[in-house]
Formats: structure tokens, C-alpha cells, sequence
């Protein structure tokens, strides 16, 4: 008989909270018990699953450990995490966080599953396990397929990225920004730094003094050690776009060795995760509406340095609240409990 497990969504209201909801009813995970958390602000209202209302529960400490839970994915941001996360491990709870509070901790895996989702057999009991961010999960399990077959020596990304990385405030304001415009009506930024519709913003987050910007540190430091290369030599250029869903990445990787362009698209084809989008006569690649809605990673516009055969150049778009979060976080536990399972 299938062990059941009793599961707790922390930050169930928001949009990623309400993906890891959906995907646990579509991927069947043997779910006993579901109990959905969220702040006081979200008191009365439900997240659906398995055609029945599940009221929310106010996240405290008291409803936590008056509760057995299991697995608890946290998607609330930084400080809940921070506070909470311990009170779900001292009761005996698994818990995978979505924030960026604990992934550059040394002592905390970060994990995508297809690339390094061999360190969770180490796992002794519950613990802490961090989700990297939406942009770094797409791009690193491709730089693992050019540095297995390749030698990777550097790689250089620039991203566009949707709204809804920001929440459901980011789509809230790029939705009411372009109807304030096409009503010929001023529209003042709120969530983003600048105005985001009808333009490109090239920052995300606030800027250290170096002039680099949070999320392409993030995205530097999680590319090393997720591929456990220290010395990678990785630069980021972050862009917020005015589309929904979905994220795209300029990848520019440059190797050790000759680069053998066929060889890696038989590797892209053969691997489970991702989907070659690739023929230029046919204007065939893929585009954020190709990856919305969908697990996998699409890759297209493949192809060698014109002048430097040690460089592979890519284009690679994933949806981010899918794939760059929530699908990412449900096969982390589904491989924990089938380790339970053993």
C-alpha cells in the first residue's frame, strides 16, 4: 500500500502557492492530508484541490505544531521562511523553500532534481531544502549537458523576465498599467522601479555597489554551486519584460573542448526535461508561449561561434511559476519520499 503524506502549502494564496496546489492534484502525489497556510490577510478565503474547497489556515506557530505534517513547501518569501521554516523541522516536517533566505547556505542543499538531485540521498530526517530561483532552475540543467560533454569554462546570460516573477502585484500592475494607457491615462510604477508596460527594466532587485543587481548575484552564486563549480566564470544581466508568464535566457557558454553541435541536440532531444525547438528554415524556436503552462525546458537557436568553435550560443525560455518554482519544488519532495518509500 502507497505511504500517504500530509502536506502543507505555506503561502497558498499567492500565485506559485496556488501552482504547488494544482501540480500536487496533477501529478498525483500521495497527499493524506492537505493543509494550506497563509497570512491573516487571506482569512476566509479557499484554494481548491480535488474538487473540494480547503479553507486557509493563519500561519502561526500554534497551527503548526498542533498539526502532523510531513512535507511543508514554502513559498511566502524570505522572512516567513526565516521565522517558520525551523518551527516545521522541529515538528518533523520536510521543508522546501522557494525563497532565497537559506540557498547560499553551506549547509542546505539547493537542488534541481536533474542535476544534482543525488545529494538528497544524504538527507538524515527532516530538514531544510532550498528551491533555487526561477531563472537559475532553467538554465542550470542545460549547463550541465554542455559541461559533461564539453568542459564548461565560462557562461554569460542575459534574462527576460515576466511579470509574475514579482507576484501577483507584478501582474496586477503590468495588467492595469496597459489599460491605463490605452486609455490614454498616466501610469505610475509601483511594484517595478520604472514603468514595466510597453517597456524593459534592466534591474531586478535593488543594486549592490559593484553595480550588479540581486537577482544576477543570485543567479551567479546558484549556477556555482548547484553545478558545485566554484570557479565558474558567470555573468548575469537581468531584464524585467511586460509579458505574464514565462522567462527567456541568452545563453553564451564557452568550453574546454570543441563544441559538437549535433551531439548536444541528440542530448537535448533524449532528455526527459527539456524540448528542442531548433530549425531556423522554418522559423521554428521557442517563445514564452510555447513554455507557458508546461514542465519542461524548450531550447532553440542552437548554434557554434562564428569565430570561436568553443562557445555555444542559445536561447532558453521555461515557464517560471512551473517550472522555475513550483514543478521544481514537487519533484525535490517527490524524490524525498521515494526515498521514504525504499
Amino acid at each position: 500500500m502507497k505511504k500517504m503524506f500530509n502536506v502543507a502549502v505555506v503561502g497558498a494564496t499567492g500565485v506559485v502557492g496556488r501552482e504547488f496546489v494544482n501540480l500536487l492534484e496533477e501529478r498525483e502525489f500521495p497527499v493524506k492530508e492537505l493543509f494550506p497556510f497563509a497570512s491573516e490577510k487571506s482569512l476566509g478565503e479557499t484554494v481548491r484541490y480535488k474538487n473540494r474547497e480547503h479553507d486557509i489556515i493563519v500561519l502561526n506557530k500554534e497551527a503548526v505544531i498542533s498539526r502532523s505534517i510531513d512535507i511543508a513547501f514554502f513559498s511566502a518569501g524570505s522572512a516567513v521562511s526565516k521565522e517558520m521554516a525551523d518551527v516545521f523541522i522541529s515538528n518533523g516536517c520536510y521543508v522546501i523553500d522557494n525563497s532565497s533566505a537559506f540557498r547560499m547556505d553551506k549547509n542546505v542543499p539547493l537542488i534541481v532534481p536533474e542535476v544534482n538531485g543525488y545529494l538528497l540521498k544524504n538527507l538524515d530526517g527532516p530538514c531544510l531544502i532550498a528551491n533555487p530561483n526561477c531563472s537559475t532552475i532553467q538554465l542550470v540543467p542545460f549547463l550541465k549537458l554542455i559541461d559533461d560533454n564539453f568542459d564548461l569554462k565560462s557562461v554569460a546570460v542575459s534574462t527576460y523576465q515576466s511579470v509574475s516573477g514579482a507576484g501577483k502585484a507584478g501582474i496586477d500592475e503590468l495588467r492595469t498599467q496597459t489599460s491605463k494607457l490605452f486609455n490614454a491615462m498616466h501610469a505610475e510604477p509601483s511594484v517595478f522601479p520604472q514603468r514595466i508596460a510597453f517597456n524593459l527594466i534592466p534591474q531586478i532587485g535593488n543594486f549592490y555597489p559593484d553595480g550588479y543587481c540581486e537577482e544576477e548575484i543570485k543567479m551567479i552564486n546558484e549556477t556555482r554551486k548547484i553545478l558545485e563549480k566554484d570557479d565558474l566564470d558567470v555573468e548575469v544581466t537581468t531584464v524585467r519584460v511586460p509579458t505574464f508568464y514565462s522567462h527567456g535566457e541568452t545563453v553564451i557558454a564557452e568550453t574546454v573542448d570543441d563544441c559538437d553541435l549535433e551531439l548536444l541536440r541528440k542530448e537535448i532531444e533524449e532528455h526527459e526535461e527539456m524540448v528542442l525547438m531548433d530549425d531556423p528554415e522554418k522559423l521554428l524556436y521557442p517563445t514564452l508561449v510555447d513554455s507557458s503552462g508546461h514542465n519542461e525546458i524548450f531550447i532553440g537557436r542552437l548554434r557554434i561561434g562564428r569565430e570561436n568553435k568553443k562557445r555555444i550560443v542559445s536561447w532558453i525560455v521555461a515557464d517560471n511559476i512551473r517550472k522555475g518554482a513550483a514543478y521544481n519544488g514537487l519533484r525535490i519532495a517527490e524524490l524525498i519520499i521515494g526515498g521514504l518509500n525504499e
